[in-house]
């Protein structure tokens, strides 16, 4: 099983993980971060097969995807 880990309070909220996820296990925040911005988080780790498309299409390198 994957473990991934999402730095919140750095995420721009861009969304482009949520957009490569071939799960759909990823989407955005209700809740705020400090700055303002909406933040990326994963729904069900558990199913998440470490593919690491989201870490490879972040362009603030937040999220770490360990196998």
């Amino acid at each position: 099983m994957a473990k991934i880990t999402i730095n919140l309070e750095a995420c721009k909220g861009c969304g482009l993980c949520t957009t490569v996820c071939p799960l759909n296990l990823l989407s955005m925040a209700e809740k705020m971060n400090k700055k303002g911005f909406r933040p990326a988080q994963i729904l069900e780790m558990e199913k998440c097969v470490g593919c690491a498309s989201c870490a490879t299409i972040c362009p603030d390198c937040v999220i770490e995807v360990e196998k």
